[in-house]
């Protein structure tokens, strides 16, 4: 085993290769941009090295600097992680012209595999299922329609190259497919420097399932089970989970023995990943093979108690495996969401800033439960433009699938992320469907459950629900009098939830205990802790209510002059606490009517402008292009949401905007 490796990376995944590097007592090095000086995975590891500017290409895509930092600090191995250098040949290549050992598979098979086209056409010489389509190059727009003519819409335009969403697009129509292939085009050349683009036939209803594969260099190779990853936006994963809850163990044996030999056919060694789209009848198609570490790793590891990073490292140090096939057992059930800065309520656009409030849930590891958290920030940090917007990776286990949903749900409630536009709200809501929980998931599980975007979580609030936010406000705001006066000064509340209702309340103290009578409801709390100015509220239910018997609560709680702001399994609810004779003059309360801003196209995240589409005095259309912004290297085309005539262009290609900058100017036609 080598004693000092190098992570050409950043962020959690470098901070989880760190972890298993120094239980292993293998010294590790750090590289860092500009953006990075005080990040994470520099403050963890051994040594740390600058390799220049903030953008990647200065700095993590720099092969020479890289072995330059190796060499400089006698690191004698190199960990790509995911995403960067990890499937780049060139960069494999480069280090063993260097003398480095490169934790990943060799160069052969990153080139075979790296090439969707290429990795097709093998997949298919080694007896592995694949999707129809043209695998051929596409020299542009129109023979890009021609070949989506022929396959027969929906197609999937995808970049040779391509991964992590990008360089990707769906097409239903000759329309969509010019312009999902002119986007797919120019993303590719941006973040892969290869604009190559194929088209294969999109599967409909379908599920992202892969299975990992694990190979040696002594000609073993196996795989260790599946991930369900259909829950995405913007084809990049949200929610995955293993074992999937689809597969039947036939399916999965076959789905595995076809990973094994594909692995063989390239002569893979280290870990790697065989994507596969399922349709409703269990029919598996070969995507791509991604021959690195996935971010979704944890969630096997949770599953069959393997460290996936180790293994790495000893088949990268020319160990043999020391598990067969037979030793793979899949034990229990586990989750993993994707904690990432961005707006889920416009549309998943990536947000960026200080987070100035990061206070993880507590970490556990027991027979009947774990949660994990793995991360590459802390509170203070700052979420930047230049890279992916993921703050953690949480994941729950547990031994059945509900049960490791339902340490999920209560895992999200008590992470604080506060600073940035994040997706927590979302995660939150997905956890409480009934559609999630039953399993019954495609890759259009976001469109189809929010088709008019997220707007958070929107079904009428359970009664036990009720009780937890309501009872929980009229607690909190007789602890914040008693603060202020002294002493109890109310036990009798009106307490309004926004979009909720109206509810009176009344508390009667026994001991520990609080009697909460919520109207005609009645319930008992047995625990509540909360003081002026905590940003958690938890509660113990005694819980005569059915379908709450001996639950807790964590609600998220940020006061106000009259009550609350809680945030509560997707909910975001405006509570008001005021006493009796005040509450009954709410309803002449005028409302305020926010500002009309259709007559303006805004730019929905921080991000570049690539191009405007029109000019002023244009009249355009409904679902007509307006400009591409790009941001953390993905394309956005902004569309109009009417017909109206464009009365000034306010910024130019090349622009940097923020959040809420107006791009155009209509007026009515």
């Amino acid at each position: 085993m080598f004693s000092k490796l190098l992570i050409a990376n950043r962020g959690e995944i470098a901070c989880r290769v760190i972890k298993t590097a120094r239980k292993l007592g293998i010294k590790t090095v750090a590289v860092y941009s500009d953006a990075d000086r005080e990040a994470l995975h520099v403050r963890l590891a051994d040594e740390a090295v600058h390799i220049g500017g903030s953008p990647a290409k200065d700095s993590y895509l720099s092969i020479d600097k890289i072995i330059a930092a190796c060499r400089e600090t006698g690191a004698e191995a190199v960990h790509p992680g995911y995403g960067f250098l990890s499937e780049n040949p060139a960069f494999a290549a480069a280090l063993a012209d260097a003398g480095i050992i490169f934790v990943g598979p060799p160069v052969k098979a990153i080139e075979a595999m790296g090439d969707k086209i290429t990795s097709k056409k093998i997949a298919a010489e080694a007896g592995v299922s694949t999707v129809p389509g043209h695998m051929g190059l596409i020299a542009d727009a129109d023979e890009a329609v021609k070949i989506a003519t022929q396959i027969g819409y929906p197609v999937m335009i995808k970049a040779s190259a391509g991964g992590g969403g990008k360089g990707m697009r769906i097409a239903w129509n000759d329309a969509e497919a010019r312009e999902g292939f002119e986007r797919s085009k120019s993303e590719a050349a941006s973040s892969f420097g290869d604009d190559r683009i194929f088209i294969e036939k999109f599967v409909t209803e379908p599920r992202h399932i892969e299975i990992q594969v694990l190979a040696d260099t002594h000609g073993n190779a196996l795989y260790l089970g599946e991930r369900e990853c259909s829950i995405q936006r913007r084809n990049q994963k949200v929610i995955e989970e293993a074992p999937s809850p689809f597969l039947d163990e036939a399916t999965r044996r076959s789905m595995g023995e076809q990973a094994v030999a594909l692995a063989r056919a390239v002569g893979y060694a280290s870990a790697g990943t065989v994507e596969f789209i399922v349709d409703k009848d269990r029919n598996f198609y070969f995507l791509e093979m991604n021959t690195r570490l996935q971010v979704e790793h944890p969630v096997t590891e949770l599953i069959t108690g393997l460290d996936l990073v180790e293994l790495m490292l000893r088949v990268a140090a020319g160990e043999k495996l020391q598990l067969t096939q037979a030793d793979v057992k899949l034990n229990g059930w586990a989750i993993e969401s994707r904690l990432y800065a961005e707006d889920p309520y416009r549309n998943f656009l990536p947000s960026v800033g200080r987070l100035t409030r990061y206070r993880p849930p507590e970490e556990v590891s027991c027979d009947t439960l774990v949660v994990r958290n793995d991360t590459g920030v802390f509170e203070g940090d700052e979420i930047s433009t230049f890279y992916d917007p993921m703050i953690a990776k949480l994941c729950t286990w547990a031994p059945t699938r509900i049960a490791a949903i339902d340490a999920m749900a209560a895992a999200l409630d008590s992470f604080e992320v506060e600073g940035v536009g994040n997706n927590l709200p979302f995660l939150s809501t997905v956890m409480d469907q009934v559609r999630f929980r039953k399993g019954q998931l495609t890759t259009g599980y976001i469109a189809e459950e929010f088709p008019n975007g997220f707007l958070g979580n929107e079904d009428v609030l359970a009664d036990w629900y009720v009780i937890d936010v309501v009872g929980a406000a009229a607690m909190m705001m007789e602890r914040r009098e008693a603060r202020r006066f002294d002493k109890v000064t109310k036990h009798h509340w009106h307490v309004q939830v926004s979009g909720v209702g109206d509810y009176p309340v009344t508390l009667r103290q026994g001991g520990p205990e609080t009697q909460v009578d919520i109207g005609d409801q009645t319930d008992t709390a047995t625990l509540f802790e909360w003081a002026p100015g905590d940003t958690l509220a938890r509660l113990e239910w005694a819980a005569t209510i059915e379908g709450a018997e001996g639950h807790v609560a964590v609600l998220k709680v940020d006061q106000t002059t009259s009550g609350f702001r809680v945030r509560f399994r997707g909910y975001d609810l405006r509570v008001q606490v005021l006493a009796p004779h005040i509450a009954q003059y709410l309803k002449y309360m005028p409302v305020k009517v926010p500002p009309d801003l259709s007559r303006f196209l805004l730019c929905p995240m921080p991000g570049q402008v690539v191009r405007i589409d029109v000019a002023e005095g244009d009249i355009v259309e409904d679902g007509q292009p307006l400009a591409i912004v790009e941001a953390m290297k993905m394309e956005n085309v902004l569309k109009a949401e009417k017909r109206a005539r464009v009365a000034k262009v306010r910024v130019q290609p090349g622009a940097v905007l923020a959040v809420d900058e107006v791009i155009l100017e209509f007026e009515e036609v």
